[in-house]
């Protein structure tokens, strides 16, 4: 963790105080509690498990869809961490099928679920069909899973959201804006908090992840020159769940004060940084191909090819933000996280059109990019689309 905070330029952990003022009472809310974490082999969902794990629940189960990525959780955390005294399983099933509604049906119960499964990359609104398991996860499998959850009598539910869905340019944000509504909408029902974070370094699937699969692969590295994000740590992303799991108040949403830390970084920023770190000099490339090309000759005199470029890829912003100028912002709690104050400012109409929307395309078999876009827009009146036609996965 060390190692990473160096390579974004912050001096130590961000919720370090706040975790030592808070500690007995998180950990007096974990001893004795059931869990049940809901996409629990991702990069977030592994270090909530892990948050969870350490303060010895009295049961702790953790669901996904990864067969293998739960056979490492299961690994890291008896090799690291041991054992607790309560039962600790894992269950290889898709949170949105019916045979999680079964597991849910028969099983014992949780005093709280904590759903981290999304679909999480911008990307993946490039195509009508990844465009609508987009919203089937972040949006309808939440609403369920939070609906299973009080039926079976949860005291508290908790999902994560994104920076993202605040004044959201993109179908991925949007969806996350459009699921908290959806919670909203159900949280008289049964409390719910949430987290937006920031980008979350080295999480899988991500760009910085990716730098180092780069390397392993003798392949260049490539990166937007002006795209600034602020970036959070696994583990501080875990704790950052926990807290607002535990001591958030129904319809909360933290985010990190990352103001005072660290100024934003761009991508080729941190690219530089990483290769310097792994004692290669960056060498950047005017063009794909060359980057690709030049990568056994450059390695061979310590350098590493890099191609830097302006983005012009649809649903990105300059710089993300957490919270919006409508939305009400508590800043005195805590030291470094703040909280959105949701309120129940939904549109039970709008939502009901797009549910009833989202089940006749899928009734009648087929639907359009263009079709969902204009759905967004009719629920989420403050959307901007960001559309230029061009995506993630024509890039190299």
């Amino acid at each position: 963790m060390d190692k990473v905070l160096e390579l974004l330029g912050r001096p130590g952990p961000l919720f370090a105080a706040d975790l030592a003022r808070f500690e007995r009472e998180a950990a007096d809310l974990v001893a004795g509690a059931r869990f049940l974490v809901i996409g629990g082999a991702g990069s977030i969902g592994r270090a909530v498990t892990r948050e969870l794990f350490k303060r010895n629940p009295a049961l702790l189960h953790v669901v996904d869809i990864a067969e293998n990525n739960l056979v490492e959780l299961v690994r890291d955390l008896r090799s690291g961490l041991g054992y607790i005294s309560g039962e600790f399983a894992t269950f290889a099933i898709d949170s949105g099928s019916d045979l999680f509604d079964a597991f849910m049906e028969n099983g014992p119960g949780y005093d709280y679920v904590l759903n981290l499964s999304a679909l999480k990359h911008v990307r993946s609104e490039k195509d009508p069909y990844t465009l609508m398991r987009m919203i089937e996860v972040n949006v309808l499998n939440t609403d369920g899973a939070m609906r299973r959850a009080r039926s079976r009598g949860a005291r508290k539910y908790f999902c994560v959201s994104t920076d993202k869905a605040a004044d959201p340019v993109n179908m991925m944000g949007a969806s996350k804006r459009i699921m908290e509504l959806f919670l909203a909408r159900r949280s008289e029902e049964l409390p719910f908090s949430t987290a937006r974070f920031a980008n979350v370094a080295f999480s899988d699937g991500s760009l910085l992840h990716g730098f180092g699969r780069r390397l392993e692969k003798d392949q260049p590295i490539s990166a937007p020159r002006d795209v600034r994000r602020h970036f959070i740590t696994e583990s501080e992303a875990g704790e950052l769940c926990l807290l607002s799991c535990l001591l958030g108040e129904n319809r909360d949403v933290f985010f990190p004060r990352l103001e005072g830390e660290a100024v934003p970084l761009t991508f080729s920023e941190l690219a530089t940084r990483y290769l310097r770190g792994r004692g290669y000099e960056p060498h950047e490339c005017g063009t794909e191909d060359e980057a690709r090309s030049r990568v056994g000759e450059l390695r061979a005199r310590g350098r590493w090819p890099v191609y830097f470029f302006e983005s012009d890829t649809t649903g990105e912003k300059d710089l993300e933000e957490f919270h919006t100028g409508r939305e009400t912002v508590d800043l005195t709690r805590f030291e470094a996280i703040g909280v959105v104050k949701l309120g129940r400012d939904f549109d039970e109409a709008r939502l009901a059109k797009f549910e009833r929307s989202i089940r006749d395309m899928r009734e009648r078999g087929t639907w359009t990019r263009g079709e969902l876009i204009d759905l967004f827009n009719e629920t989420l009146p403050e959307f901007r689309h960001k559309e230029t036609g061009r995506f993630l996965d024509g890039r190299m």
